[in-house]
C-alpha cells in the first residue's frame, strides 16, 4: 500500500429537509387545522482517528465527502427523518487544518478521538408551527437550511517514541530492522527509504515504537528535497537518535554531519533540540572508521550529548543504544 501522509478533502454536510404545508383532512372534521411537520436535520461530517488505518490513501483518491440530507416533513405532523452522519476514518496522528485560513481544527492523537468538520443544516418548520390565535390557517412553511461545506488539509504525523534521524545511507533502516520486526528496504545507495517505517521494539521488559525517517539533506527545513515531508514525522517523538556515518567513504566527517543535522532540526522547530537526544556513530565495522570515531566522540560529548559507537550490520554497540533509549524514555 502506498504511504500517503497528506491530502486535501472537501466536505459537505447534509441540507435540512423542508417543512411541510398541510391541513388536516378527515371525514366529519370540517376545517381541520394545519398539520404540516418539520423537516429533518442534515447529517454532520465527522472525522475520527482509527488505529486500523495507517495512511491517508483513501482521502487522496476519494477527496469529496457529502453527508445525507434530512427528509422533508409530511402531513399529520410527521417530522422528516434526520440525515445520517458521515464518518471519515483517518490514522491516529492526523492533523486537520482549514484550507482557507490555515487554522488548526483537530489534532487526532488518540484512538476514537473525533471532531465535527461540517454541521448539517437545520430542518425547516412546517406550517403547524406558525399557527396562532390570529393566524389559524397559515399557508406557508420554511425551507431547510443548507449544510456547511469546507475544504481541509490533512497531515499525518507519525506517533512514535523514538525517531531515527540521519543523512541518506547512514544505516537507519538497517538499525531498525536489527532491533524490531520492521523490514524496510535496505540497499547500498542513498534515498533507499522514501517513506517512514515504524517498528515495535521490546528491550528488557519495556516496549517502545521506533520510526525510521527517510534521509535528511542540508536545507531540509527550507523544503529542499522532501525535507518538510520528512521532518514533520519526528515532531511527536520523545527521543531523537542521530545516526551518523563513520565510514571513510562518507562525503562528510562525523562532526560535520552531526552539526548539519542538529541545525536542520533546530531551524525546523526549536522544540526538537530540547528533547532527549542520542548520537549513534554507525558503521564502526568498516575499515578506518574507528580512527574517525575518536575526534567525533570528543566533539559530540563536548556538546553535551551521549554518544555510542556501533554497527547496525553486526550488532556491535546496539545493546548500549537501546539501554540509553530506555533510560531517556523512563525520564
Amino acid at each position: 500500500m502506498d504511504f500517503i501522509d497528506e491530502s486535501r478533502i472537501y466536505v459537505k454536510a447534509g441540507d435540512g429537509g423542508n417543512g411541510c404545508c398541510s391541513f388536516r383532512r378527515e371525514k366529519y372534521v370540517p376545517k381541520g387545522g394545519p398539520d404540516g411537520g418539520d423537516g429533518g436535520k442534515g447529517g454532520d461530517v465527522i472525522i475520527e482517528a482509527s488505529s486500523r488505518i495507517r495512511t491517508l490513501l483513501d482521502q487522496r483518491y476519494h477527496p469529496h465527502y457529502k453527508a445525507q440530507r434530512g427528509q422533508h416533513g409530511k402531513g399529520k405532523n410527521c417530522t422528516g427523518r434526520s440525515g445520517k452522519d458521515l464518518v471519515i476514518r483517518v490514522p491516529v496522528g492526523t492533523v486537520v487544518r482549514d484550507l482557507q485560513t490555515g487554522e488548526l481544527v483537530a489534532d487526532l492523537v488518540r484512538e476514537g478521538q473525533s471532531a465535527v468538520l461540517a454541521r448539517g443544516g437545520a430542518g425547516g418548520r412546517g406550517n403547524a408551527r406558525f399557527a396562532t390565535p390570529t393566524m389559524q390557517a397559515p399557508r406557508y412553511c420554511e425551507s431547510g437550511k443548507p449544510g456547511e461545506e469546507r475544504d481541509y488539509i490533512l497531515d499525518l504525523k507519525l506517533l512514535a517514541d523514538v525517531g531515527l534521524v540521519g543523512f541518506p545511507n547512514a544505516g537507519k533502516s538497517t538499525l531498525i530492522s536489527k532491533v524490531s520486526s520492521a523490514r524496510p528496504k535496505i540497499a547500498d545507495y542513498p534515498f533507499t527509504t522514501l517513506t517512514p517505517n515504524l517498528g515495535m521494539v521490546r528491550w528488557k521488559g519495556s516496549d517502545f515504537v521506533m520510526a525510521d525517517i527517510p534521509g535528511i539533506i542540508e536545507g531540509a527545513h527550507e523544503g529542499i528535497g522532501l525535507g518538510l515531508k520528512f521532518l514533520r514525522h519526528i515532531e511527536r517523538t520523545r527521543v531523537i537518535v542521530y545516526v551518523i556515518d563513520l565510514s571513510p567513504l562518507s562525503q562528510r566527517n562525523p562532526q560535520e554531519e552531526f552539526t548539519i543535522l542538529r541545525r536542520e532540526l533546530e531551524s525546523y522547530s526549536p522544540e526538537l533540540v530540547a528533547r532527549k537526544q542520542i548520537v549513534v556513530l554507525n558503521k564502526c565495522d568498516v575499515p578506518g572508521a574507528l580512527e574517525r570515531a575518536k575526534d567525533a566522540v570528543a566533539f559530540i560529548n563536548d556538546k553535551g550529548y551521549p554518544c555510542v559507537i556501533a554497527s547496525a550490520l553486526t550488532g556491535e554497540g546496539i545493546d548500549a543504544v537501546l539501554d540509553d533509549i530506555i533510560k531517556d524514555l523512563n525520564e
